[in-house]
């Protein structure tokens, strides 16, 4: 096996939620370059379906399963779409998650807890499902957290304290289904997403926000999707447990709420 083969995942099956846009879509098409045929779930079924057309284009297998990922039997329909479409699961990528700025004084303890369920009790539950799949072929599972798990800004409580417990959930889980199954994550700094899209239309936050990135510029989907596929492929055999950070070499949140003092 070259040393580039090593990257490949051909004929592998990968679940990648929130594959609708933004990471989760170019995580969807980079696995499929790679060789895999993928199953992607999102709440929104065009969106979904203009993603399945490039991933055929490419020349893989693309089941479009739209729906919440937040309702936990969802989850289960999903690994089993999988398994009766395309046979078989080796990669689970949860990517679907996030949770909007508040101020602390204003947030409620049901979003609070919203955040937690959508971030974390999902990755889980999806873990979950798909581990005999995972176990029977040596799979790997993939969690997209975020540097807000390991710096702290104001506004994001709710968000960056699901994305820590994501980080830590990484490490339990790979703990318990060692050795077969590797579980890794990745913290993802500021990218050009949709969700940042209102921010990064004004120049002077953006502006901003590239000067606090000691690489000077903001990552992009495809560059967390790169990440993805080395963890999810046999480059990463070595590989458990971990959180690799992606983010321009950020030591601190590089977009500052302007939540008032209190």
């Amino acid at each position: 096996m070259s040393i580039l083969d090593r990257f490949r995942l051909d004929d592998n099956v990968a679940i990648v939620t929130g594959a609708g846009r933004g990471i989760g879509a170019a995580t969807a098409l980079t696995l499929a370059e790679a060789g895999a045929d993928v199953v992607i779930a999102s709440r929104t079924a065009d969106q979904l379906e203009a993603v399945a057309e490039q991933v055929r284009a490419l020349g893989r297998r693309a089941v479009v399963v739209p729906g919440d990922v937040n309702d936990l039997d969802f989850l289960s329909e999903l690994a089993e779409r999988a398994v009766a479409e395309l046979g078989r699961i080796d990669v689970v990528v949860n990517n679907a998650g996030g949770a909007p700025p508040r101020e602390f004084t204003k947030l409620s303890a049901k979003s609070f807890e919203a955040a937690f369920h959508f971030n974390v009790t999902t990755a889980l539950a999806l873990t979950q499902a798909c581990l005999p799949q995972l176990v029977e072929h040596r799979g790997n599972v993939v969690n997209i957290s975020s540097m807000a798990g390991r710096v702290a800004s104001r506004g994001l409580t709710s968000y960056g304290t699901a994305k820590a417990a994501l980080s830590h959930l990484t490490r339990y889980i790979a703990t318990e289904v060692n050795p077969k199954v590797r579980v890794n994550g990745i913290a993802v700094g500021s990218t050009a997403t949709s969700a940042l899209e209102t921010v990064l239309e004004a120049p002077e936050i953006r502006g901003a926000m590239i000067a606090a990135t000691p690489l000077r510029f903001i990552g992009d989907p495809t560059d967390i999707a790169l990440g993805v596929l080395y963890l999810a492929s046999p480059a990463a055999r070595y590989v458990t447990g971990k959180i690799i950070e992606i983010d321009g070499g950020t030591q601190a949140s590089t977009l500052e709420i302007p939540f008032p003092d209190l």
